[in-house]
């Protein structure tokens, strides 16, 4: 017993007001063993395995030649898990009975979930693959006319586009090297003009004097401040707590 014997999508819905919980969740048992024999040779298929059809007797052929083999059978998954998804929730439907129950339905959601996402992987793999081995037979067929030669020219063009990126990266890499040399030089330049105030300093005493006599008032007058500041607020602590 297939899911087919279920009938299409009317029958299921005129029969599912009659239907219990047991038999709805058989007839999702058939439906995941069948969607998951069918998905097993749709990806073959659309791996490019060749792998005939249990619904067909025509004999196995290439990938690009059995496109109408694969849609076929797209179709058909997707007829079925359809019907997995109006089973699922005509069992959602009927009432709880007990955690037993919702571990079941959400093991069938989860399921059918990851039939869906298999299923839209090996249509996005084929599609891919389809389109890559379409561009190489056309890139070769290309090759082999006599207006492949304005490929060739497109190919020339962009050989020339590269060259001239390098030549523009090159030119890019130079002003930053003299960008480079530039900072290095004025780094230099105010290490000599320290220096020289360091030489002058020490050539006149008098003025190194002076800043070291400004500098000791001015660390004199932080201190005093210092205090001053201390000595209120413990007066202000004092005349607070009493």
């Amino acid at each position: 017993m297939t899911a087919d014997d279920f009938g299409d999508d009317n029958t299921i819905n005129m029969a599912s007001t009659v239907l219990t919980y047991e038999d709805l969740r058989k007839q999702a048992r058939l439906l995941e063993n069948e969607i998951d024999l069918k998905l097993v040779a749709f990806s073959k298929l659309g791996a490019g395995i060749n792998t005939p059809h249990h619904d067909h007797n025509s004999d196995t052929v290439p990938l690009l030649s059995g496109e109408d083999t694969f849609e076929t059978m797209a179709m058909e998954i997707e007829q079925l898990l359809k019907k997995l998804t109006q089973i699922n929730e005509r069992m959602s439907e009927q009432p709880v009975s007990g955690a037993a129950m919702l571990h079941t339905l959400q093991r069938h959601r989860d399921i059918l979930a990851d039939m869906s996402r298999d299923f839209h992987k090996t249509n996005t793999q084929h599609e891919a693959r389809r389109e890559r081995e379409e561009l190489l037979k056309s890139t070769r067929t290309d090759l082999y006319r006599p207006e492949g030669i304005n490929r060739r020219d497109q190919y020339l063009k962009e050989n020339a586009h590269i060259h001239n990126s390098d030549r523009l990266v090159n030119e890019q890499i130079s002003i930053a090297m003299e960008t480079r040399e530039h900072l290095i030089s004025q780094r230099q330049t105010f290490k000599k003009l320290q220096t020289r105030f360091n030489d002058i300093s020490n050539r006149f005493p008098l003025i190194n004097s002076l800043i070291q006599r400004i500098n000791l008032r001015k660390r004199r007058d932080s201190i005093i401040v210092g205090l001053v500041v201390a000595i209120c607020t413990f007066l202000l602590l004092l005349y607070a707590f009493h």
